[in-house]
């Protein structure tokens, strides 16, 4: 027996004795319990000086408090206050399920400068990604993106908004063919690719790969539902398989070229070890390197 389970009765003989408000205030007390329990997952200072601060965001962290995320008690924003000793002000998003590089402003004049160089696309921007089947072709994808609206906040949007532009680089990198089985075809396909986007549009990256018939694996909102469920099977790992690795961008008070870029996850060298992708291949990649 564990320290809560004294606090609900263990047998009801009588009817009379049944308080259901009690049950409930008890069962309340044990969900808060473990809440408190929970630990706060790691966040890594990239890049520090008196005006900025990057971060390497796990993916399955929020950026900042949100309507939609009420009982989440971990975000980015918060966690990097506290871990640097001020206010900080984000410049632009990550989604939750995407890891990597995140930038914060240490003061909103800072910030205000950060985000017209996010404005005007001067920001350059590095995601690599791990694809449903094989892409041996470069390119430029211009394919504007209709918006995606949230039921409850933006339930007064115009639901007609025009598509908006949206515009996507794509490189492969590495492709591999495993023996098993995760739909009709005896064998699973997939890809390692470098995505640099131009615009930054909601979902862009995943919609974009959605559009070309290579879902980013692990999207549950644009991917491929099958995969999903076999790289969670099969690799014991459930995420979506995208990270922002790096960017590039003038420092606003300085005005140095700043390059900040993170290392990939564990989990992606699990993965590429199981994709037979070993040091020697991945050392005749420099591009995989971002630099």
């Amino acid at each position: 027996m564990n320290a809560n389970d004294s606090l609900i009765p263990q047998t009801i003989d009588n009817d009379e004795l049944y308080d259901p408000h009690f049950v409930e205030e008890a069962e309340a007390q044990i969900e808060c319990d473990a809440e408190l329990d929970e630990q706060p997952p790691e966040i890594e200072v990239l890049f520090e000086d008196e005006y900025i601060v990057a971060i390497h965001k796990p993916a399955g962290l929020l950026v900042h408090r949100s309507y939609l995320a009420r009982k989440e008690r971990f975000f980015a924003m918060q966690m990097t206050r506290d871990l640097v000793g001020c206010h900080v002000f984000p410049v632009h998003r990550l989604d939750r399920p995407t890891s990597g590089v995140l930038l914060f402003a240490k003061s909103s004049e800072v910030a205000r400068q950060l985000c017209e160089q996010f404005a005007d696309h001067s920001i350059k921007k590095q995601y690599l990604a791990i694809v449903r089947g094989n892409m041996h072709e470069s390119g430029t994808l211009d394919y504007a993106l209709k918006q995606e609206f949230d039921d409850i906040g933006d339930k007064h949007v115009d639901p007609n908004k025009a598509a908006q532009e949206a515009v996507t680089d794509y490189q492969p990198l590495l492709n591999t063919e495993i023996p098993f089985s995760s739909g009709r075809y005896p064998s699973s396909r997939y890809g390692l690719v470098r995505l640099s986007p131009h615009t930054g549009r909601k979902h862009q990256l995943r919609r974009h790969m959605a559009h070309l018939r290579h879902p980013i694996v692990g999207d549950t909102t644009h991917g491929d539902g099958k995969q999903n469920k076999f790289f969670r099977e099969h690799f014991a790992i459930n995420r979506l398989w995208l990270i922002a690795k790096s960017l590039q961008f003038v420092h606003p008070v300085t005005q140095q070229p700043m390059h900040i870029e993170t290392e990939l996850e564990p989990e992606w060298l699990t993965i590429f070890k199981a994709f037979g992708w070993d040091d020697e291949q991945l050392s005749l990649m420099p591009s995989i390197l971002l630099s």
